[in-house]
């Protein structure tokens, strides 16, 4: 992200683009923001849409979530949120309400694995500031105190929240990637573009088609730590626009004493998730829910987290490793979408 979670877990969805036909013709913008870089892909049929406008625009728009959202600005509203030390009701912005909104419904069809009062134990095993270390138990039990999704209170309608333990911390990485992908594909929208594919740190949203009149065809990676590989593409035909969010544990780790410690938390234990499943992708018609989602089932695992798909209608493959072989499981309901 800053608030960037890719900047956390890295690089783990990319994606293949073809060229494109003469005809109509297809632009192409790409920066950095929050703390990560952005790609945009989209088929431009209007002369009034000017590129430079565009871009500045989505410039803004980036500018504009990241002060509001990001965890590692000391500026930003979150951060000044999390030095509240009360239980007083609190102004928040309608994006940190949204977020909290969707967090709160995700974190109680997950066994509370969505958790964004996190915080405590994501500074506490160092993964904030990039100084990893193991903590002792009696620090993990102490921040496990400050952590629970019923420790805060939220009047979305009102965009205020109350905080029931002063010193609860609420970490937004998990969520607000997808988020700003969302936000610059309905400002693309807002445009007349129609076709377009939005890239943020490896979050994506895909509408229409290319230029060519291929589908958008996303390549997701094999989750190995020391190598760039592709594990499966999936061809993305949907006229209404599909975001698609990775979320690994194969990344962002470190290792003490011969045990691997992944930047995923469970935050009913306070320590890193400990089992075989290495990446979850999540089809979803809002990027906002499919980077929620993807968070939550990674930490469940492959097991608990596969009957949560099941249960709650998504469109997730799984990829796990048994013994030294990697496989994937599909979902009932990413199985029926054509391929």
């Amino acid at each position: 992200m800053n608030l960037s979670k890719r900047q956390l877990i890295a690089f783990s969805t990319f994606f293949f683009l073809a060229a494109c036909q003469k005809g109509q013709e297809e632009a192409e913008l790409s920066g950095v923001a929050q703390g990560t870089t952005y790609h945009i892909k989209m088929v431009l049929n209007s002369p009034d849409v000017k590129l430079d406008d565009l871009h500045k625009a989505v410039e803004e728009t980036l500018a504009d979530i990241d002060v509001k959202l990001s965890n590692y600005r000391e500026d930003s509203e979150i951060s000044k949120l999390n030095r509240e030390k009360t239980t007083q009701w609190l102004p928040v912005s309608k994006e940190i309400a949204d977020l909290l909104a969707v967090a709160k419904v995700v974190s109680a069809n997950s066994n509370g694995c969505l958790d964004l009062t996190i915080k405590p134990l994501f500074d506490l095993w160092g993964f904030s500031k990039h100084e990893m270390k193991v903590p002792e138990q009696a620090d993990i039990d102490k921040a496990l105190t400050h952590v629970g999704m019923d420790k805060i209170e939220l009047d979305q309608g009102q965009s205020r929240l109350l905080k029931k333990d002063p010193e609860v911390g609420i970490d937004l990485s998990s969520i607000a990637q997808g988020y700003s992908v969302g936000a610059v594909a309905n400002l693309l929208e807002a445009k007349g573009i129609q076709n377009y594919m939005v890239e943020i740190g490896g979050e994506m949203k895909v509408k229409g088609r290319k230029a060519n009149g291929d589908e958008w065809r996303i390549a997701i990676e094999k989750p190995t730590p020391f190598s760039r590989e592709v594990q499966k593409i999936i061809a993305i035909n949907q006229v209404n626009g599909e975001a698609v969010t990775t979320s690994g544990t194969y990344r962002n780790f470190f290792e003490e004493n011969g045990k691997v410690y992944s930047h995923i938390i469970n935050p009913k234990t306070g320590k890193p998730v400990d089992h075989n499943l290495l990446s979850v992708t999540v089809l979803h018609d809002d990027p906002t829910w499919a980077d929620a989602w993807d968070t939550a089932l990674l930490c469940m695992g492959e097991d608990e987290g596969y009957q949560a798909a099941e249960f709650n209608h998504l469109r997730v493959l799984f990829i796990y490793h048994d013994g030294k072989e990697l496989k994937e499981r599909i979902s009932s309901e990413l199985a029926r979408v054509p391929q």
